[in-house]
């Protein structure tokens, strides 16, 4: 079985059955499900998601925060010490190590700006470490997991046609 081919499928529809996984990829069901199963138990299949348009949501009572976190590394941890202390919080929803200018950048939820500004001056910047951080909070999305996120069912551009 093609284990790249069914993440692939499973990253992009993650509602398909064992049934219909079977079917695309002309294996038995039983193997699929071994598969999966082994994949899971593995931890390289971590999560089930749903992309939701929080654009559209009837309430949406959700703020987004990008959380740039520069830090000092620790001799012979490097920068994982550190990471887990600030990826164990339950508001951090993603969190990557980059090159550049920052260390960290997370993904942080919560209900309100003052909730997540709250969440970063009295947890994060108080990490044994953390140097500085700096909070980009969301203001629209416009794509997520290579989804375009739509505001409207006509969502043409209203632009007045320019002539010469």
């Amino acid at each position: 079985m093609n284990t790249n081919v069914l993440l692939d499928l499973l990253e992009n529809n993650a509602r398909l059955t064992s049934r219909d996984l079977a079917d695309i990829l002309l294996e038995e069901e039983t193997e699929v499900k071994e598969e999966i199963q082994r994949l899971e138990d593995e931890k390289i299949i971590c999560g089930y998601h749903t992309v939701i348009n929080y654009n559209r949501a009837l309430k949406n009572e959700k703020v987004m925060a990008f959380i740039e976190v520069d830090c000092v590394p620790q001799r012979h941890k490097g920068y994982d010490k550190t990471a887990m202390k600030i990826a164990n919080y339950p508001e951090i929803d993603t969190m990557y190590l980059l090159s550049g200018d920052c260390d960290f950048l997370c993904l942080v939820q919560g209900r309100t700006m003052f909730e997540v500004a709250r969440f970063v001056s009295d947890k994060i910047a108080c990490v044994e470490d953390v140097r500085s951080t700096k909070t980009l909070f969301v203001l629209k999305q416009y794509k997520t997991n290579g989804i375009i996120m739509k505001d409207a069912e006509n969502d043409e551009p209203n632009r007045l046609v320019v002539t010469p």
